[in-house]
């Protein structure tokens, strides 16, 4: 069964962030991705994860800046403030978000950044992820493919570095998901669902056959966490009717 992690970063916005830790559990989650983890202490989500039982499956790097020639220095203090708060949060992944440019020695710039970023998050026993965007929300951002990802991840030969697969990302830009994935799985560490168009519910209103996709990734033996993220159409827990197949949904609004 796949085990389904909250991005409280974008799912339970009725709350403010601290509050979100306990909607996300009692909703049924497990675990929760913080995107954006630096609006607060470690210290203080830390202790908001912990009281909800609630595991940290992903946080970001603050800046996006990993293949932007000129830029080492930021790229390495963001580098180290997402460790401090993977190593409070107990997270091990963090996704290293490579930034925008076209300049010509952005892809030497990324495996050169990305070979001292995993030795340093090596120290601590993290893993750090890549993820490739799309280019209609994200245009003009560097890692924009799976095949590209491959590569690159290969290119910089650590065991801990793995792709971070966003279906919603990759259905815009390949399509193709089923096959994409099974070619990539020996890669991903991490996999994120929403809805295609809109990023709303992976639901049935949408072009992406999530009941297929996550019933695959069980099949290829995936084990990893799938991350929620996505914008709710109409509040968190009135939109979460999808996920109820695999034990999630319960809460405040099944009791009226």
């Amino acid at each position: 069964m796949p085990k389904l992690a909250a991005s409280v970063s974008w799912m339970f916005q009725e709350a403010v962030l601290l509050d979100r830790f306990q909607a996300a559990a009692d909703a049924g989650f497990r675990a929760v991705e913080i995107q954006a983890p630096y609006s607060e202490s470690p210290a203080a989500l830390a202790a908001r994860a912990r009281e909800a039982g609630l595991s940290v499956a992903l946080i970001n790097t603050p800046v996006a800046l990993a293949a932007v020639p000129g830029e080492q220095c930021e790229f390495r203090r963001g580098i180290d403030a997402a460790l401090e708060y993977a190593s409070a949060l107990q997270c091990g992944q963090i996704h290293c978000l490579a930034g925008r440019t076209d300049q010509p020695d952005a892809e030497a710039t990324f495996i050169d950044n990305l070979r001292w970023a995993a030795d340093r998050a090596a120290q601590q026993d993290a893993r750090i992820m890549l993820e490739p965007l799309n280019t209609t929300d994200n245009p003009g951002y560097f890692l924009t493919g799976s095949a590209q990802t491959r590569r690159i991840i290969e290119r910089v030969g650590r065991e801990n570095l793995r792709m971070q697969y966003d279906c919603y990302h990759m259905q815009i830009m390949e399509g193709n998901l089923a096959d994409t994935i099974a070619a990539h799985i020996d890669l991903i560490g991490h996999v994120q669902i929403s809805g295609v168009p809109g990023r709303h519910e992976p639901d049935g209103r949408q072009e992406i056959n999530y009941s297929c996709v996550l019933s695959m990734i069980d099949e290829l033996g995936f084990d990893g966490w799938v991350g929620c993220e996505y914008r709710p159409r109409n509040g968190t827990l009135a939109g979460l009717g999808w996920a109820r197949a695999w034990g999630i949904g319960k809460g405040p609004a099944d009791d009226e």
